[in-house]
This record gives C-alpha cells, structure tokens and sequence, in this order.
C-alpha cells in the first residue's frame, strides 16, 4: 500500500477515534466560557443536543447489546459526556453551582468509580476537577478554600465507592461466574460420563474451545439431552422408590477410566447423600461390577456396605444391579429397603427392567444427540452451499467461502491462495487477518511449505491441526501471525486443484477431528464455485472482448457507447468519437500474409488501448476498423487524440519475414450534439468524417462538420 495512503486512512482512524473525547472537551471549554458570562448560547445548547445523543449511544453499547464489554476508549467517552452534561444541568437549575444539586457531581464520581475501567474513571475524574474548579473560579463566588474541599470530596466519594462498593460487586460477580462455571461443570461431567459427546471432543474442550457458531450449538445440544436425560432418569427413580418401597434408589455411573463411581441421580428419603467418588475396585460395587450380576446383601452386611449415606441409616438390604452396555460395565442401580421390608422377587425384576430403561435411555439420547449434531451441521452446509452459489466473481466467492468457514470453527486469520499450473507458482489472493496488506498478492513457487505440500498431495495438512514452529505455511523468510493451531485444505475440482483454503487460530486445538470433515466438505464447495466463477468471467470475456486484439468487441461497444451518450445528454456534456481504419490493409494481406494482418490488426489496437483514457472505451468494429468513445470531450479535444494516435502508428514498425513495414490510418471525428444526438447518427457522421479523410489521401484526420 502506498505510504501516502497509510499515513491517511491512520489519520482519518485517529481523528474517528478521539472525535467523541474532543466533543467532550470542546463542549466543556464552551460551557465554562459562556457560563462566566451569566448565559448559555444556540452553540452550547447544540454541542449539548449533540453529546446527550452521543451519550445514549454508548449507553446503548454498554448496556444492551450481547457483548457488554466495553473498550477502554468507550467507557471513557461514556464518562466525560455525562460529566460534561452533569455540569450543563447543574448549572441551569434554580441555585445554580452553589444550589443544593451540586452533590449530582459526587454521584457521578461514585458511579465512575463503581463501574468504570480505572483509566477511563482517571479520565472521567480529572475531567470532573477540571469543571469543578473552571465553573466555580469563573461562575461562582466561592473561594480557593471552599473549591479545594468541593474538589476534595469529589476524590474522598470516588474512592470510598472504589474501595467498597466496587469490591462488593467484584464479589458477587465472581460468585456468580463460579456459580455458572460450577453448572457448567456439572454439565460437562454428566456429558462425560453418559458418553453424549463424540470420541474426538472431550467435555472440557467443549468448555474451553474458542466460540463458533458449531461450539455454540454443540454446547446447546449438549446442554439439552443432559438435561433431558436427568430428567428422565429423576422421575424414573422416584417412581421406582414409591412403587417399591424403596429407602433410597440412585443410579451411579463409572468414569472415563473405570476406576471410580460418582453419583449421578437419586430418590432417597434421607436428605443428604454422598456424591462420591466411591472406589469401583472393592466392596459391593466392586463384586456386581466384576460379576455383572445382582449382588444382594441383607442385615449388618448391608449397613457396612452402602456407602451413599453421610450418617449410619438403619437398612434391612441392598441390592446392587451392574448396568452392563455392549459388554462393558458403564455403571451401578443401587437400591436399599428400610428394617422390615423384604426385597421379593417382584422388587428384583422392577430393578432388573429399571436397569434396562436406564440403558435404553442413555443410549436413545446419544442418538438423538447424534441425529442433531447431523442435522445442524447439514444446515449449515447447506447454508454455505446458497452463500457459494450467490457469489459471482472471484472475490465474492472467496469471501463467501471465509464467511462459511466461522460456521464451523473459530479462526483468527484466513488466506486463499491460487495455482498457477503453467508456470508452477502460487499467488496469495486473499487474507483477512494480521498482515494482510504485506502478504496479499504474494507470489511464491513450488516449495516445501504446507501450502505447496496440500496442493501436491491434495490432502489437509498439518497433522490434528497442530501448527510446529519448524513449519513453513507459504514460503520461507514469509512473515505470518503466530498461530499454535492451523488447517491448510485444498481447494479440489475433478482432482485438480486450484489452490489452498488456510485457517488459523491463536487457540491451541482449534480444528478438532469433528471440524476437520466439514471444512473440507466446505473446500470442495469453494473449489467448485471458484471455478465457476473464473468460467463465468471467461464466458464474459468471450461474449464481450474481441479474441484477436482483446478490445471490446462490436456488441459490447455499442451498448457501452450507447450508455454513455445517454449520460452525455442527460448532464449536458460533450462526448466524441474516432472511427479508425488501416489503410490500404488489403494489400497487406496480399503481400505479406493474413499472420502479419493480424500483426498489424494487433499493433493498432494496441495503440489506440494506450491512447485512451480510463473514462473511455475502445473496440475493434469489424476487419480493421477500430472505434474509440471519448467522455466529456470536444470536437477539438477528439482531433489532437486522433492525431495523436496517427502519428504513433505511423511510427510504429512491424516485423515480418520480408523486412520491416509500416502502415498508416485513417481517422474521422465526430461530437455529441453537434454530430448527432444518439448513437445511429453520431456513428454515421463518424463515419462520413472518416470517408473524407481516405477520398482526401488517407493518413490523416478529418472533423465532422455540418458544411
């Protein structure tokens, strides 16, 4: 990017940046200059109009949007404006800056110090003195002593409510967060546990990965089949313990390794119960895990070997039920009856068949998980599928396919790049991300980095998506963010491929095995409307440029001609035309063949391509006659261009087997509206202009005119 234009859009962001802070300050100087005049003017009342709007702005930002994380900067802006205004309003009340409404200050001050970031509370405060002092020097008649304690107390209510309120309420908003984080645990142990996430994603990473549209639904899904399941599993409990008589009926499940036993739901009518970990290698469990059969115990055995109760219960027996799933033992039915009952043949079969319920329940939610996660992962294939097939060119399609890739993952930087088959280099086409303007249209060749590597093999790479320091992403000396974690997938079509999509984060493990098959799903997608795209460009080119000289062809001059007559007469402005033809171009062709007629055909519409303007439009109107658009020129303007072009061809040298040859052409001009008011007449004046100048001897340029 050119320096100038740095230097530029920084300035205009700084002056974006500090606009708000500069309202402040300059609404404050105006404030105290008018109000030690005794008056506010139209100007203040405007700045203030001003501010109040600006203010509620940022209230909004703070407070409603989802995210209410304000940066510093804001909440600095948010300060100084209600400053400003709490001082306007101060100072228009009965009393003024000695009346009673003078503590408004001091409650500003406590509620900067409550809730601002401690810089942007430094800035809302020394803005605060800075008023207190101004207006009470200029507008008042208090003295130095009775300002430094007005300004005295303004510091002691900031900093008691620093150090009070703004402690409390750090207090409860950790409580709070441990209180979520501990639900959320919660949740994802249950997860663990039951087994409803995929083999390749743990519960903690669905905790702690980087937020995507698939996390977020992934921690919904997740969410909701575990509360389901307890659900589920609570009621069945509860009606087992009624319809049996039961003292306490709970479902324990085994941990990832086997080892231990936790509590996962119960119906007892003791209220407090162990939640473990209970050891799965001894005692009761131990013996029905093992065995995988009922182990019943009855009489002091039983008392000594239920381990759920907190305090010595009085028990009869209990009955253990291992719950046995594909051969493996995945948990405990634990079940007691209180002195006097009797564990019969009818409690043991409802055991039995709740234990097979509890089975069959665990396993219809991991399915109905699974058939969810399908599903929404369909949709939002098929989401990116409609964004891919809207994109026409090149760029919107390869910003579609960025678009779609947060859908599935979360990544911080993002690069397309292309392959150039015929001269086996790649070009960095697009980057969003740190870095962008250095590396975008970087041109590189083959080499060993993981982007050539990806276009070579055609498979992902790196390995699980973990990005080595020892690894080369384009080519080597190449600067790129630092990123723990990245995916390069390659961009396939009928097994050529086109490119390479690159993904990266600055969270380690960011492209886990589950996210891994999507995005690759979703670079075939982006190959295949790339290249789709890059046809439609060329079915373009095709049906607009001509194929010998790569101007625009007849159809496509005259609809371009067209419009810009139309703009020319609706803004009154002048436009002109140049009709040109070789001259004597058929002896060329008889003399040195139709290779060097094309030569020739070329070099002339090379010429006039470099004459032209950016505004105008040139193309090649059949054989060697060449038309050129001029905008917003006169009939004057259009002579020295043709002229122009005249002299260049005649200058210019053609090599053929016979030697070297040179030609000459003929001009005609014509202008809008003297000539003609639409394109049928200014082309046939044109071209009258043109026949004039070959009856005349060719080689030179002629103006239309009414004589």
């Amino acid at each position: 990017m050119d320096p100038l234009v740095r230097v530029a859009i920084g300035a205009q962001r700084i002056l974006a940046q500090g606009a708000a802070l500069a309202l402040s300050l300059g609404t404050a100087g105006v404030l105290v200059f008018e109000y030690s005049r005794g008056r506010l003017s139209m100007l203040s009342w405007g700045l203030l109009a001003l501010l109040g709007l600006s203010a509620l702005r940022r209230v909004h930002l703070r407070y409603r949007v989802l995210h209410p994380v304000a940066p510093l900067r804001r909440e600095a802006e948010l300060g100084t404006h209600l400053a400003v205004l709490s001082y306007a309003l101060i100072g228009s009340l009965p009393g003024g800056f000695e009346g009673p409404l003078q503590g408004l200050a001091y409650v500003l001050a406590m509620w900067s110090a409550a809730f601002l970031a401690r810089p942007a509370l430094a800035a809302t405060l020394t803005l605060t003195c800075l008023l207190e002092v101004l207006l009470c020097l200029y507008a008042t008649d208090l003295d130095t002593s009775a300002i430094a304690v007005r300004v005295a107390l303004l510091g002691v209510f900031a900093g008691l409510n620093l150090l009070v309120f703004r402690s409390e309420i750090a207090r409860v908003r950790r409580l709070s967060h441990e209180k979520v984080e501990s639900e959320l645990a919660r949740m994802r142990e249950a997860a663990r546990s039951f087994r409803l996430l995929d083999s390749g994603r743990s519960a903690a990473d669905l905790g702690s990965s980087p937020s995507s549209s698939r996390a977020d639904d992934e921690e919904r899904m997740v969410h909701s089949s575990v509360d389901h399941l307890q659900l589920t599993l609570r009621f069945m409990l509860e009606l087992l313990r009624s319809s049996c008589g039961l003292k306490t009926a709970a479902l324990l499940w085994l941990d990832d390794r086997g080892a231990r036993l936790y509590l996962r739901e119960a119906s007892s009518a003791v209220t407090q119960l162990l939640n473990g970990p209970f050891s799965a290698k001894d005692g009761l469990f131990a013996a029905a895990l093992e065995t995988k059969r009922p182990i019943t115990l009855s009489g002091e055995k039983a008392k000594a070997r239920m381990p759920l109760y907190a305090e010595p219960q009085d028990i009869e027996c209990v009955c253990a039920i291992p719950l046995v799933a594909g051969g493996s033992t995945v948990g405990v039915l634990l079940a007691d009856l209180e002195r006097g009952s009797q564990l019969d043949e009818r409690v043991k079969a409802m055991l039995m068949d709740a234990a097979r319920f509890i089975l069959r329940s665990v396993e219809n939610e991991r399915s109905f998980l699974q058939l969810e996660r399908s599903k929404s992962d369909q949709g939002k294939l098929y989401r990116a599928a409609d964004l891919l097939a809207a994109a026409r060119s090149e760029e919107e399609v390869i910003r579609a396919g960025v678009e779609s890739a947060r859908l599935f993952a979360r990544f911080d930087f993002a690069a397309v790049t292309l392959h150039h088959r015929s001269n086996n280099t790649h070009e960095i086409c697009a980057v969003s991300g740190e870095g962008a303007d250095d590396l975008v249209g970087t041109v590189f060749g083959h080499n060993t980095g993981l982007v050539s590597m990806v276009v070579q093999n055609r498979h992902a790479l790196p390995y699980r998506g973990i990005l080595q320091k020892s690894h080369v992403l384009f080519q080597p000396g190449l600067k790129t963010p630092e990123m723990p974690s990245a995916i390069v997938l390659p961009l396939m079509v009928h097994n050529n491929a086109l490119g390479a999509l690159l993904l990266g984060s600055s969270t380690p493990f960011a492209f886990s095995e589950d996210v891994r098959p999507l995005l690759e799903v979703l670079a075939r997608h982006l190959a295949v409307s790339l290249a789709n795209a890059r046809m439609m460009k060329r079915l373009e080119e095709l049906a607009t440029t001509d194929g010998l000289t790569g101007l625009l062809n007849k159809r496509a001059l005259t609809e371009t001609a067209r419009q810009k007559i139309l703009s020319a007469k609706r803004f009154n402005r002048p436009i002109s035309l140049i009709i040109g033809d070789i001259d004597h171009f058929k002896r060329v062709n008889d003399n040195y063949g139709h290779d060097v007629g094309d030569q020739v055909i070329r070099g002339f519409g090379d010429v006039l391509h470099r004459g032209k303007r950016e505004t105008d439009s040139v193309g090649r109107f059949g054989g060697e006659e060449f038309v050129l658009v001029c905008e917003e020129t006169d009939a004057a303007g259009a002579e020295l261009v043709a002229e122009r072009i005249r002299q260049e061809l005649q200058a210019k040298e053609f090599a053929t087997p016979q030697g070297t040859l040179q030609v000459t052409c003929s001009l005609g001009v014509a202008t809008f509206p003297v000539a003609g008011t639409d394109w049928e007449s200014l082309f046939k004046a044109t071209d009258e202009a043109l026949y004039v100048s070959k009856r005349q001897g060719r080689n030179q340029v002629s103006v239309w005119s009414p004589a």
